[in-house]
């Protein structure tokens, strides 16, 4: 059984005048690039809102691919390895087939961001694939990321064919486009969209000066 878990307030600013800025974190199970930011954003942007994008519909609503699916896939493959080992994150082991199906952990990802368990789930996916080499495509793989974040496997099982989170999702996927996300990760502060792993500190930096800080 999950347990609901309340979500966590953003930091009052001490003067107690000017609210925080809430920043947006956007991000893609089957990203590698969303795994490297998701891994070191909790110590640059604490407080940022995670949100979860199911990429397939995300590309097919911008006219794109991914690009593990171009010319530039070694070297960008080459490029996220580099950052993995900078970041001490260890080697990558990348799944077969990547990129890969990505609906289902979308899916699970909306079921989990409800009951305050976004975070953890889509640590443990990224990390499923990312270290350890799995196809989170496969309806087990995505079963057992729940499971090792405490999440019952029949009730996720459910919860990724229930209607209400397909709906979801669908709206979440529209409205992600609509504010102009055509890929991840992607912090959103305030109308600025900061596309790229490499962004989070300016990200945080353009965060304080719009809060006034």
């Amino acid at each position: 059984m999950i347990h609901a878990v309340p979500p966590r307030a953003g930091r009052a600013r001490q003067s107690g005048k000017i609210p925080a800025v809430t920043a947006e974190f956007f991000l893609g199970a089957m990203s590698p690039y969303s795994w490297l930011s998701a891994e070191r954003i909790g110590n640059i942007l604490p407080d940022a809102e995670w949100r979860p994008v199911y990429l397939g519909g995300l590309f097919k609503a911008n006219g794109r691919t991914s690009w593990g699916l171009t010319p530039e896939r070694t070297a960008g493959m080459r490029e996220c390895e580099a950052r993995a080992a900078a970041y001490g994150l260890g080697p990558i082991r990348w799944p077969d087939p990547w990129p890969t199906y990505d609906l289902f952990v979308a899916r699970a990802m909306v079921f989990t961001q409800r009951h305050g368990l976004l975070q953890r789930f889509a640590l443990a996916a990224m990390r499923l694939a990312f270290r350890e080499g799995v196809d989170i495509g496969r309806l087990d793989a995505m079963l057992e990321s729940g499971v090792r974040v405490g999440i019952d496997a029949g009730e996720l099982a459910g919860a990724v064919e229930d209607r209400a989170i397909k709906a979801e999702l669908r709206a979440v996927t529209e409205r992600t486009a609509a504010l102009g996300v055509f890929g991840v990760p992607t912090v959103r502060i305030g109308e600025t969209l900061l596309w790229g792993y490499d962004r989070l500190e300016e990200a945080a930096t353009h965060a304080r000066s719009t809060a006034g800080g």
